[in-house]
C-alpha cells in the first residue's frame, strides 16, 4: 500500500475534521508538526507528502527519491522548491479556492471592529461602566458608518471580488487596482494605483507576495492616501513596510489598521506594530473557519485522488 505522510497537519485539522479521505488512498501517517531535522526521516520512502508550512527543499527531494507528489495544504506554495521538484518529476499541487468566502468575511470583521470597537464597548459594559453611566449610552471612539465611503481593493482576484460584493452591500463605492484588468469588471471600476490610494477611505490588500508587491505599502504610498484612511491586510504581511505603517498610525495619517498577517509569523515581541495605537492584529485566522478548512481538506484529497488516477489537477509546477 502507498505511504502518505502529512508533516504538519495540526493547523488544518486540530481535531474537528477527519483524515478519512486520505486514509482511503493509502497508509496514512499524520504529524501535527515537524521540525526541520525530522523532515527527511519522516518522509522516508513515502511516495506522497502533504505540507502546509514545512519547507521541502532541493536537498529534501534528493534525499527522498521515492517521492512522487507534494500536496500543499494552502494556496501559497513558496515553501516548496518547485523548480527542483519539476526537475525530479515530482508533481506539486496547491488548494487555490477554499477560503474565498472566509477571508472576505474576515475583512469586514476587522473593518467593523475598527468602525465600532464592539469588543471594547462590550468589555466596558461587563466592567459596570454602563450601569454607572449618567447617560443612557456612551462611546469611547468615533463610530463610523460605511455607507457612502469608498473602498479601494488592491488585487482583484476571487477574494478581492468577494470583498467588493460585500462592500457594495454595505453601500460603499468600490474601486480596484489590478495591473491586468481595466475598465469595469464585475461592476467595479479598475483604476491606477495612485488614484486608488488618493480616493479610498478604506484600502484592502488582496495581492500575492512577489518581488513586485513586497513593501507595496510604504512611506511613499501612504503619503498618497487620504488622511485618516483605514488599512486592512488579510493577504501577506510583507506587503507592508511595518515601520512606515507604525509612523503613519502614530501620526494619525492612517486612522486604523486591521491586520491578520505580519512580516514574521508568529509575530515577534519586537514587532513595531505591537506598540501602535488603533491597530488590530489577529493571528492569521481569516482562512480558518471549520467550513473553509473542510473545503481545503476535500480539495487536497481530490488533488491526490486525481493524481493517482493519472489526471493531476491544481498543479503548480507543470
Amino acid at each position: 500500500m502507498s505511504r502518505i505522510v502529512v508533516l504538519d497537519g495540526y493547523t488544518l485539522n486540530p481535531g474537528d475534521l477527519s483524515w478519512e479521505g486520505l486514509e482511503k488512498l493509502g497508509e496514512l501517517t499524520v504529524y501535527d508538526r515537524t521540525p526541520v531535522e525530522e523532515i527527511v526521516p519522516r518522509i522516508g520512502d513515502a511516495e506522497y507528502v502533504f505540507v502546509n508550512k514545512v519547507p521541502i527543499t532541493r536537498e529534501t527531494l534528493e534525499a527522498c527519491p521515492n517521492l512522487k507528489f507534494i500536496g500543499v495544504l494552502a494556496t501559497g506554495y513558496n515553501i516548496v522548491d518547485v523548480q527542483a521538484a519539476r526537475e525530479r518529476g515530482v508533481v506539486v499541487t496547491n488548494v487555490p479556492t477554499y477560503g474565498t468566502a472566509a477571508v472576505a468575511q474576515f475583512v469586514f470583521a476587522l473593518l467593523l471592529e475598527i468602525c465600532h470597537h464592539v469588543g471594547h464597548h462590550s468589555a466596558e459594559v461587563f466592567q459596570g461602566r454602563w450601569t454607572t453611566n449618567p447617560d443612557w449610552c456612551f462611546w469611547d471612539y468615533p463610530l463610523i458608518e460605511l455607507a457612502g465611503k469608498t473602498m479601494g481593493i488592491i488585487g482583484f482576484g476571487r477574494i478581492g471580488r468577494a470583498v467588493a460584493r460585500l462592500a457594495q452591500a454595505f453601500g460603499m463605492q468600490v474601486v480596484a487596482h489590478n495591473p491586468n484588468l481595466s475598465g469595469v469588471v464585475d461592476g467595479v471600476t479598475m483604476v491606477e494605483l495612485d488614484e486608488l490610494l488618493g480616493v479610498s477611505d478604506v484600502i484592502s490588500l488582496h495581492v500575492p507576495l512577489t518581488p513586485q508587491t513586497q513593501g507595496l505599502i510604504n512611506k511613499e504610498s501612504i503619503a498618497k492616501m487620504k488622511d485618516g484612511v483605514i488599512l486592512i491586510n488579510t493577504a501577506r504581511g510583507p506587503l507592508i513596510v511595518e515601520e512606515d505603517l507604525k509612523e503613519a498610525l502614530d501620526a494619525g495619517k492612517v486612522y486604523a489598521a486591521g491586520l491578520d498577517v505580519v512580516s514574521v509569523e508568529p509575530i515577534q515581541p519586537d514587532n513595531v506594530l505591537l506598540s501602535c495605537k488603533n491597530v488590530f492584529i489577529t493571528p492569521h485566522i481569516a482562512w480558518a473557519p471549520k467550513e473553509s478548512r473542510q473545503r481545503l481538506m476535500d480539495i487536497a484529497v481530490e488533488n491526490l485522488r486525481q493524481f493517482m488516477a493519472g489526471n493531476p489537477i491544481n498543479v503548480v509546477n507543470r
